[in-house]
């Protein structure tokens, strides 16, 4: 079978044991600054890999699962960060399928998704609400 052809069967994330319920909290992950602007980095939040990305060099940062779930691998941090018709988005640095940094959403396959998570940045520090 062609890699392509894999490439077009998303898979859910592997299951991470998680902690008792709580209740949500926003936790600082790094300063603004850490995040070389249109790029990303990546965090274990609450035993999930977030990817962490800043659009342009302003406060535009926004909160998306890392796993991508086409190359099934924790890879989105890493991907190429742009906007597609006003919607900023990331491509995915494997077999590039670009994901909608608001909301998650695939913008090349209606029925995949990928999470998202609020986030916020003050006094230079950013912050991901863990629910």
């Amino acid at each position: 079978m062609k890699a392509s052809r894999l490439a077009a069967e998303p898979v859910a994330a592997p299951d991470v044991p998680s902690a008792p319920a709580a209740p949500d909290v926003w936790v600082e992950v790094c300063s603004l600054d850490d995040i070389t602007p249109d790029t990303g980095v990546a965090a274990l939040i609450a035993g999930q890999q977030v990817a962490i990305v800043r659009v342009g060099d302003g406060e535009d940062v926004y909160a998306v699962g890392n796993y991508d779930p086409f190359s099934h691998a924790f890879v989105i941090a890493r991907g190429i960060v742009g906007d597609r018709g006003g919607i900023p988005k990331i491509a995915s640095p494997i077999f590039k399928q670009s994901f909608d940094l608001r909301t998650g959403q695939c913008l090349d396959d209606p029925d995949t998704r990928i999470p998202s998570y609020p986030v916020r940045v003050r006094d230079g520090r950013v912050a991901v609400l863990v629910a």
